[in-house]
């Protein structure tokens, strides 16, 4: 999936191969046999071409993360424990990328754009949302080791 979400664009066996072959020693079966799985599975979608298969990801890596990460969050027996030790794992960037996503979350419907900004750059901080303030809904994200 690693390879399928880089690339962000249809993929054949064979590319998928030669890209993982700069790194180890791989038969094209064993990826065919991967890819198809993926697809068996649902988390890759593909389309003929002429005899090979073209395959795409069904979601994004950071679909598939939040995905996970909210599973894991709605499993524990105190979600808010849960989140209180996450945070404590992060780091100072971690937290910050935390309170960017949560301040965008929370734009009120009728101001948020109908198309992505050319910027990336989150909104302002709003008054009192400084270091000190703990998100109240924080958003999910999380990655299953590249798979």
């Amino acid at each position: 999936m690693s390879r399928v979400w880089k690339w962000n664009r249809p993929v054949t066996v064979r590319e998928v191969l030669e890209d993982l072959q700069k790194e180890r020693s791989i038969a094209y079966t064993t990826v065919m046999t991967v890819l198809d799985n993926l697809h068996q599975k649902g988390w890759v979608r593909r389309e003929a071409e002429g005899r090979a298969y073209r395959y795409e990801a069904v979601s994004t890596r950071a679909a598939y993360a939040a995905a996970l990460m909210n599973d894991a969050w709605s499993q524990s027996d105190n979600p808010a424990a849960a989140l209180v030790a996450f945070f404590g794992m992060m780091s100072e960037e971690q937290r910050q990328a935390l309170r960017d996503a949560v301040r965008i979350v929370q734009v009120p419907e009728t101001q948020k754009p109908t198309e992505p900004s050319e910027s990336a750059e989150p909104p302002p901080a709003e008054p009192g949302e400084g270091p000190e303030r703990s998100p109240e809904n924080p958003a999910s994200a999380q990655d299953h080791g590249g798979r």
